[in-house]
């Protein structure tokens, strides 16, 4: 074995390790990955960053302007508001309603997007219809990820996939060749859930009152600046009762006025109330500060806390760009204008030291918000937002998106043009029609993405040429390969959907994609069949809240536990494991 080989095969054990564990961010290991390449000598300079310009890398980046420019024009509100009109308190007809409409937008634009776009409408028709919304949430979730099979660019890993094997000499995957076995694997998957997946599903019940879902009462006070008070004609950020304290405050009522969320230089007057967000273990200590008297707020409702502001829910996504940091140092709820209120981590509700706590993937976050900032607030990338209110999207360009769309999937079918031109062509389109502006386009895009898919096209090729892949590939022969072509199939279809519950899917399809490729080699066998089993495999990713991002953002609002998942998706993973297995040799003959 030689060192370069030993090396690449301890940047991968590493790779995987760290993708796994989490402690570092996904775009960090893939930095990481290309440096140790470079470093050891593996891949020059040119090879190691290759990834970042790759086809497969500029094609994922543009989808997501295009996605991002139709969400902006409030093309695809239309589609999910009829959920309203169309769905019944019949749990079925309404996972039929909110899964078919997720799988087919799915198949054509990011389906995180799409879920992202759904999730309110959900939320919303749970509450009219009184279905729990844990059982609707991971069905909209499973819809999106097996949507996304339908199409060459319905997910970021089979326009990897599809690189990779030209890169290879192989033919590119066309627009739609893989509807044949995803359109299969669609029906599979809506029909267990609605039978079988939703008797699995949790029943966990949403309060239609915010504060009594999170726990409210304890932790909002209202305080009375006393004629004695040292905070009277001082700014509010300096009022000493506040020092050392985890105190947030929403309103300032003076007489028959009310401010919500008031400005850190607001002058203090006697008499004034405050309403507050206060940490339980300050208080006791608050009750003993000088100038101001305490008291609970009994019976507290929504409608206690909402004036000009409202209060509205936002899941932190896996690819936010804050993860892993605290609100004080991201300073974005002070862009908003908003107060966190509270903080669901897991099934658990947080209320004290909320500024210091590090946010994670499908934390929940109750916010107070100024009615005037939802727009605003609906349209980043580091928080979702899961709001009871409606949101004034505009619509005049709505059709123009959607034209820009149709015009790049066309474009693409028909073999017109290659998908990375349409693809950017299509952005250029969408900036010029004011479907969205430059700044909104890099907004759109996911980096970590982004990186990880430039770091991992460099391990990959590593693999490649050290003769690492081929290696590994010989060993894989050597232990299944007597079993047979469909059993080589198969088992590249179950260690891709296995690997992809723990690492990133386009990781696992990068590292496999190549061994995929030698094992057929080493046989004399079409590759095409092996990267299908990996392209499918890595999209039955239903065994953990992690393992997918639209199953991290249906997280924290479902109220689900790890369990579900596994419960839910396990027996679907198999099912996908069992069609795949005999469908894939017989539409993909090797």
């Amino acid at each position: 074995m030689s060192f370069d080989v030993i090396v690449v095969l301890l940047v991968l054990l590493g790779a995987i390790v760290l993708f796994a564990t989490e402690k570092l961010r996904v775009d960090l290991v893939a930095l990481l990955i290309m440096a140790a390449l470079i470093v050891t000598g593996v891949l020059n300079a040119d090879q190691a960053i290759a990834g970042i310009s790759n086809r497969a890398t500029v094609t994922v980046a543009a989808m997501m302007v295009l996605s991002g420019g139709l969400a902006r024009t409030g093309a695809l509100d239309s589609v999910s508001a009829a959920l309203g009109r169309l769905a019944s308190r019949s749990v079925v007809r309404t996972l039929a309603v909110i899964q078919v409409p997720v799988a087919a937008i799915s198949a054509f634009i990011n389906n995180t997007a799409a879920v992202a776009i759904f999730l309110p409408i959900v939320m919303r028709v749970a509450r009219a219809t009184g279905i729990s919304p844990s059982k609707l949430l991971i069905p909209m979730s499973f819809a999106g990820i097996i949507g996304g099979t339908c199409t060459l660019i319905g997910t970021s890993t089979n326009l990897l996939i599809d690189a990779i094997a030209v890169e290879n000499g192989l033919p590119s995957i066309g627009m739609f060749e893989l509807g044949s076995l995803g359109l299969v694997l669609l029906a599979v998957g809506l029909t267990y859930m609605m039978t079988v997946g939703v008797r699995l599903l949790p029943r966990r019940d949403a309060d239609d009152d915010l504060t009594r879902d999170f726990d409210l009462a304890d932790y909002v006070l209202e305080i009375e600046i006393r004629e004695d008070s040292d905070a009277i004609d001082g700014p509010l950020d300096q009022a000493e009762f506040r020092n050392g304290l985890d105190l947030d405050v929403l309103d300032v009522a003076r007489g028959d006025a009310r401010r919500s969320l008031p400005a850190h230089d607001t002058v203090l007057r006697a008499g004034d109330v405050l309403r507050v967000r206060c940490g339980a273990a300050d208080v006791a200590e608050l009750r003993r500060r000088p100038g101001v008297d305490l008291r609970p707020i009994s019976d507290l409702r929504d409608e206690d806390l909402e004036g000009d502001a409202v209060l509205a829910e936002a899941v932190v996504p896996a690819s936010s760009p804050i993860v892993g940091e605290t609100v004080k140092d991201v300073r974005i709820l002070e862009a908003w204008g908003a107060a966190l209120l509270a903080i669901r981590h897991r099934g658990e509700v947080k209320h004290d030291r909320l500024e210091q706590r590090p946010l994670r993937p499908g934390d929940l976050l109750l916010l107070e918000i100024p009615r005037d900032r939802l727009e605003m607030a609906r349209g980043g990338s580091a928080l979702v937002l899961v709001s009871r209110q409606e949101v004034p999207v505009p619509r005049g360009r709505a059709i123009a998106g959607v034209a820009i769309v149709g015009l790049v999937v066309t474009a693409a079918a028909q073999g017109l043009l290659p998908i990375v031109s349409a693809a950017i062509t299509g952005c250029v389109l969408m900036v010029l029609c004011g479907c969205l502006t430059m700044h909104q386009a890099y907004e759109a895009i996911d980096w970590q993405v982004v990186f990880l898919l430039a770091g991992a096209l460099s391990l990959g090729a590593a693999m490649e040429t050290t003769g690492t892949a081929q290696m590994i590939s010989g060993r894989l022969v050597d232990f299944v390969g007597e079993l047979g072509p469909r059993a080589l199939i198969s088992a590249f279809f179950l260690l891709t959907a296995g690997l992809t519950a723990a690492i990133s899917n386009n990781a696992t399809a990068v590292v496999l994609a190549p061994i995929a490729i030698s094992t057929a080699d080493n046989l004399g066998l079409d590759p095409r069949p092996f990267l299908m089993a990996i392209v499918f495999g890595a999209s039955a990713s239903f065994l953990t809240p992690v393992g997918y991002q639209t199953n991290t953002l249906v997280y924290g609002p479902g109220k689900y536990r790890f369990s579900d998942f596994l419960r839910v998706g396990g027996p679907l993973v198999a099912l996908f494991w069992i069609v795949a297995t005999l469908l894939i040799p017989a539409i993909w003959p090797v």
